[in-house]
């Protein structure tokens, strides 16, 4: 049996999370848990917890990938969780463990998990009008050597699609 693939969400973490982010990543959970995939994510809240939540109740299976050592940190969504007790260094877990990235929203730690996945050549897809760092570097390169160009799309399915459709 093939190894199902992994996408990781990320963006927007609690404190910052707007009403449109949580529910494009909702959308994207389901869509991922639709499609067979398995969703990874940071593991918190925000954006981490609405594609969970959106995963598990699509029927599918999703991951958390926390800073802390302890599980119960995790937000209620993820049916399995990782407690790296390594802090905000698990952002390279995350992006490394990705077959490919879908960003809703997002600050500074977004952008370290695209830069992570942008240096292993990991497909990144920013969902549009979502703000934060997907509309920054949306259809944008990360740096001057333009190694791969983070796509993106309007919508949580034609996110999830493009994503699936990446993947090699």
């Amino acid at each position: 049996m093939a190894r199902r693939k992994q996408i990781l969400v990320v963006g927007f973490g609690k404190d910052q999370c707007t009403d449109l982010a949580y529910q494009i990543a909702y959308k994207v959970g389901f869509e991922l848990a639709k499609s067979g995939a398995v969703l990874l994510t940071g593991g918190l809240g925000g954006v981490m917890e609405a594609a969970s939540r959106g995963a598990t109740e699509g029927g599918g299976f999703a991951i958390g990938i926390i800073p802390q050592d302890d599980k119960a940190k995790s937000n209620p969504y993820c049916d399995a969780v990782i407690a790296t007790g390594i802090g905000y260094a698990r952002d390279f877990v995350t992006a490394n463990s990705a077959d490919a990235v879908i960003v809703v929203g997002g600050g500074a730690g977004t952008l370290i998990e695209l830069c992570a996945a942008y240096q292993s050549k990991t497909p990144i897809v920013a969902v549009k009008g979502t703000g934060g760092i997907a509309d920054r570097y949306a259809d944008q390169y990360l740096d001057d050597r333009q190694t791969q160009r983070v796509q993106s799309e309007g919508s949580a399915e034609t996110a999830v699609k493009r994503a699936l459709s990446l993947i090699k």
